[in-house]
C-alpha cells in the first residue's frame, strides 16, 4: 500500500448533554392506545434512557414511564413523559426485544430530583 494512501475510518461524537450510567432497571410503561406493560433500561441519563421492550413502535411515540428502585428500606418512584428517539427493530428480535431511544420530555412532581439521586447512587457504585 502506498504511503500516500490513507484509510477511513469513523469518527463517532458524543452528543449527549448529560453522562450516562450502566444499569438494568425493570419499568412499567403505557402509550395512549395501549395497556401498560414493561421494559428493561439498560442506560440511564438525565436526558433519557436506552431501553428493551417486546414490542414496535414509531419514532416520536410518546410513553408515560415509572421507574421503581429501593433505597434502603423505601421504594423510590420516577414518573415521567418520554418520547421514542431513535429505533434498532432487529437488536434482539429473535429474542422478541427491540432496544430504543427514549428521551425524557417531563417528569412527575420530584422525579427528576429522584433520577438524579438514582444517577449518582449508579455512578459511585461505578467508581468502585
Amino acid at each position: 500500500m502506498d504511503k500516500s494512501q490513507s484509510k477511513d475510518g469513523i469518527l463517532v461524537v458524543e452528543k449527549r448533554d448529560q453522562p450516562r450510567f450502566t444499569v438494568e432497571l425493570p419499568f412499567d410503561y403505557f402509550r395512549m392506545d395501549s395497556e401498560e406493560t414493561w421494559g428493561i433500561a439498560t442506560d440511564a441519563s438525565e436526558g433519557g434512557l436506552l431501553v428493551y421492550l417486546h414490542e414496535v413502535m414509531e419514532k416520536g411515540t410518546l410513553l408515560t414511564i415509572e421507574i421503581l428502585f429501593p433505597k434502603g428500606s423505601d421504594l423510590i418512584t420516577i414518573k415521567a413523559v418520554a418520547k421514542v428517539i431513535w429505533c434498532d427493530l432487529g437488536a434482539r428480535e429473535a429474542w422478541g426485544e427491540h432496544r430504543y431511544g427514549l428521551e425524557f420530555q417531563s417528569f412527575s412532581k420530584g422525579s427528576l430530583d429522584q433520577l438524579k439521586i438514582l444517577l449518582k447512587e449508579v455512578a459511585e457504585g461505578q467508581k468502585e
